[in-house]
Formats: structure tokens, sequence, C-alpha cells
């Protein structure tokens, strides 16, 4: 494909989304490239979304996709992308089938990608009754026993922050806690069970979790899990381009998403810690107006 669009989208999740329909509402070519294996693909429902609580993802990114199809500059391709070159004005993507596509401008709404499920058993309770996100799915897991698996100064975090929902649950750091002594003593104040033995599996009957057992033969009966995912980012194509990484593989951009790169943009989750699809889809939103703003100075500064 030879023709120059104006944005290529790499992600198809809540911020490439919203960021595509910004863009084909601003009357912008926009092209969506997405492999189709959102990180919450096992996830039954999202929450915290006005108007869209309790949908599914599948079904959220059905809904984006058919009323983005209302603006005939926007297209979407299934595909992965694995080079980019090119320079602003014009980069050239390639994809894993063997497609090449050009763009003025480049965003990256790639997300992050979860590391292996290290826990034996906890791959069959995620996103059934095991999660990531208090503020998510707090509301279904309230007043319930849980188990929080987590370690170091965000045991002490994630405990504060559950306390909203339940009073009723446990750390598991599964080996050392990792916790100073001023953390211990205030998980002891409020009569935080902590338990440092290795998880030897997570029981459950059709994704529903029933205990935690510890290798010390400990069981902690529970209907659900919280734990600390390990992460990586989505793609290291931001990277391999020169945009710059906080320590923990987010992309560093300004309030509307413009990296240190001339002409490449980044929003969601790899852009930011804040793992909520309402702030995904808000940040796809805010980085759709940087990009349209730029190419509207570019166009205006032309003709002068």
């Amino acid at each position: 494909m030879n023709q120059l669009i104006d944005v290529g989208v790499i992600g198809g999740g809540p911020a490439g989304l919203n960021a595509a329909l910004v863009l084909g509402r601003a009357r912008k070519s926009v092209m969506v490239i997405d492999e189709g294996r959102p990180r919450n693909r096992v996830t039954r429902e999202s929450h915290g979304f006005l108007t869209r609580d309790g949908i599914s993802p599948s079904e959220f990114r059905r809904i984006a996709m058919e009323q983005i199809h209302a603006y005939p500059s926007v297209q979407f391709v299934e595909d992965q992308v694995v080079t980019i070159t090119g320079t602003d004005g014009d980069f050239h993507i390639t994809t894993a089938q063997g497609m090449t596509y050009r763009s003025k401008k480049l965003l990256f709404a790639v997300g992050m990608k979860d590391l292996p499920l290290e826990i034996n058993g906890l791959s069959d309770v995620y996103g059934k009754s095991a999660f990531v996100c208090p503020y998510c799915d707090g509301w279904e897991l309230r007043d319930q026993p849980l188990v929080l698996i987590v370690k170091g100064a965000r045991a002490l975090h994630l405990a504060k922050t559950i306390s909203g929902w339940t009073n009723r649950f446990t750390i598991c750091s599964d080996g050392p806690d990792e916790l100073t002594g001023e953390q211990r003593e205030e998980l002891k104040l409020h009569s935080v069970p902590v338990f440092h033995s290795p998880i030897e599996r997570i029981v459950s009957t059709e994704g529903m979790v029933q205990h935690v057992l510890l290798t010390d033969g400990t069981i902690i009966p529970c209907t659900g899990i919280i734990f600390a995912p390990k992460l990586i980012t989505g793609s290291d194509l931001p990277q391999s381009l020169g945009c710059q990484l906080t320590k923990t593989g987010t992309v560093i951009v300004d309030e509307f998403g413009k990296t240190n790169v001339p002409g490449v943009y980044s929003a969601g989750d790899a852009a930011t810690e804040r793992y909520q699809v309402i702030t995904a889809a808000s940040l796809g939103s805010l980085a759709a107006v940087g990009i349209n703003s730029e190419l509207i100075a570019e166009s205006w500064n032309s003709k002068g």
C-alpha cells in the first residue's frame, strides 16, 4: 500500500479505538492495526466505564468498531506490526503478513502483556475469581474472604485499598514478604495476617477459588483473589524508534500523548500505570486531539 495516510494506530484496545473515533470525526485517514489478542480477553466483565458498566471486553470492542465504521476514513487491519521505519511525515509500517503501510503520524496503543502466571492454579481462576484491580472488581468481591498475593510496599498499599470493600483478607507473599518492619507493624495493627510460605497451588472448581494451599500445609479458605501481575510492555516498537521509557517500561509522554520522537504518540496502558479501561480510552482521546492539532498546524503552515 503506497497511499500515505494521516495516522497509523498500533493497537485496537480502548485507547486505540477511542483515538480512531476522535480522529475519524476530525476527518483524518486512520489505519488501526491490531492482532486481536487483547490482554483482558480472559475477563468476563469490565467495570467503572459510564454507560458500559459490566460489559464484556469483546462486546465493548464490537460496539466501538460498529460506531467507528460510521466514519469511512478509518480502516481496521487484523495483523501484527513487526517493524517500523521512516520519520515524522512518512513512517513505514510492516506487518507479519508482509503488508506495508505509510502514515504521517504514529500512535502506539500497544498496552501491556502479562508474563506467564507461575503460581499453580492461578490461570484457572484468572478473570473468574482472581483479579488484579480492586476498582474494577472490588464490588463483586465485597465482604468476601480474599487472599491478596502480593509483597513489599505494594502489599501494604493493596491492603489499604481493598479494605474499602472487605475486612476479611489475608496476604500471601509467596516467599519473603519484602516488607519493612514498619510496614509489618502497620499490617499487624490492622489485624492483617501475612503468610510467607510459598504457594503450593490454588484449588478451585470451574474457575471459582476454594482455597490457597501453601507448601507448609497451611490452607487458607477464600472466595476471591487479588494479585499483582508481572507485566511487560506490549511491544518493543516504541523503544526501537527511540521513545524514552520509564524503569517499568511505560512510554514517557506529555499531556497529549506526545513522545520524545517527532510524530510519535502513545496512549493507554503503554503510557500509564493506571490500568483502567476508562483511563485508557480517555488517554486515547487526548492523544488523538494532540495528533490532529499537529496535523492541522502542519497543513495550515504549509499554505502560509
